[in-house]
């Protein structure tokens, strides 16, 4: 006759696994598993106080942000691999006319304007974040990320990740679309 603490451990590992394999099954199940959520999705986008400037112009303010017409924050860094290649992407967007915010994360200045001056400025506005304090509050997990702000100042979308044409044309484009 088995104990009931022999019977128990016998049991576990059979229930482990099926808890395990439940979970990955719905993960697997996503429509895109390495994308994080935000918590910050269809909330007023955090505060760009904090930012400085890194060109001679001010950094961006609230204002900006809900200002008219939709438009991307993007938070990057000059040390950034994947921040040069989706660069020229968010010049193109920029050269359609969409607003392009810039938050240069955790970066020396020098370093940051020289990036621009070799690859080009897309951004409307700009500022540095040299704390990661703004990076912290808008809830970014590194760099490259790229966040759809609608004409109220909400957050409409949020890719983690470096902008590729796919990415663009199915994910950034029907947000911005979706709030026209």
């Amino acid at each position: 006759m088995a104990s009931p603490v022999r019977s128990l451990l016998l049991a576990a590992p059979p229930l482990l696994f099926l808890v395990f394999a439940t979970v990955a099954f719905v993960g697997l199940r996503r429509e895109n598993p390495g994308e994080l959520p935000s918590a910050l999705i269809g909330q007023p986008a955090p505060s760009l106080d904090r930012t400085v400037a890194l060109r001679a112009d001010p950094p961006p303010t609230a204002a900006d942000l809900s200002a008219p017409g939709v438009k991307l924050v993007n938070f990057w860094a000059s040390w950034c691999g994947p921040c040069r290649v989706e660069h020229p992407l968010l010049t193109a967007l920029a050269a359609e006319g969409i607003p392009v915010i810039g938050i240069n994360y955790k970066d020396a200045p020098a370093k940051a304007l020289g990036f621009l001056g070799d690859l080009g400025d897309p951004y409307a506005r700009i500022g540095a974040d040299p704390t990661g304090r703004t990076g912290l509050d808008w809830g970014i997990y590194g760099v490259p990320e790229t966040f759809v702000v609608g004409p109220d100042g909400t957050i409409l979308y949020r890719f983690p990740g470096p902008l590729s044409p796919d990415v663009i044309e199915k994910r950034i484009r029907p947000a911005i679309a979706a709030a026209e």
